[in-house]
């Protein structure tokens, strides 16, 4: 029997796991310029500790007036741990955020860029 568990296992993680919530002390930055993915800072992306949030995770806000979908396409050395930074075009709005509790869902963590990348021998 123990040799079909990995079958098993595998079989669990390809019907998807339930979405996770976390709670994260949340911040917001208004800095322009590009972020650790290489994506320009824009609305709808948040910095995170890859650790816990890998560039590439889909997470929804569930709290708050930004609550919404995000991508986390940026890191920072202040981002450490259960941690996010917000992106928000207007900086007096970033530093009235101050510092949050938030509850987040993850949608998708992480993303592998090859995973979605075509191949000569797939044409």
């Amino acid at each position: 029997m123990p040799r079909f568990l990995p079958l098993l296992l595998i079989g669990a993680a390809s019907l998807g796991a339930a979405p996770s919530t976390l709670h994260v002390k949340a911040t917001a930055y208004c800095l322009k310029g590009r972020t650790a993915s290489g994506a320009p800072a824009r609305m709808g992306i948040v910095a995170a500790d890859p650790r816990v949030l890998p560039v590439g995770t889909v997470l929804r806000i569930l709290d708050g007036p930004s609550s919404g979908i995000y991508t986390v396409m940026d890191t920072g050395a202040a981002v450490k741990g259960h941690k996010i930074d917000i992106f928000v075009p207007d900086c007096a709005r970033a530093e009235r955020f101050g510092e949050q509790t938030l509850r987040v869902r993850v949608i998708r963590r992480g993303w592998d860029p090859k995973a979605t990348e075509s191949t000569e021998g797939e044409r």
